[in-house]
Order: C-alpha cells, then structure tokens, then sequence
C-alpha cells in the first residue's frame, strides 16, 4: 500500500458545534472505523469529543 493509503489524513471536528478541527493521521490497520477523540475546544473553553469527518 502507498503511504498515504494506509495513514490518511483525517480532519477531527468538534461535536459541540463550534465548526472547530484538528488535523492528524490514523492508522486504516488500527482504526478501520470513525475515530472519536476527546480534545481541547478553545472556542467552548473545555474538553470535548472530535469525531473524524470524511
């Protein structure tokens, strides 16, 4: 598999509305599914869920 098939880029977008994202890779091998990752939302000022956006 060529490199960007197997580690993609994903954008995280927050799930508290606010339209903000963090960019990153994942593994397809690991993480075939939707990933969901609890980062900082400056916008809210607190911890929330990032859901991958296709």
């Amino acid at each position: 598999m060529a490199r960007n098939e197997l580690r993609p880029v994903i954008k995280l977008r927050s799930t508290a509305g606010t339209g903000y994202t963090y960019v990153t890779r994942k593994n397809r091998r690991n993480d075939p599914d939707r990933l969901t990752l609890r980062k900082y939302d400056p916008v809210v000022a607190r911890h929330v869920d990032f859901r991958e956006e296709r």
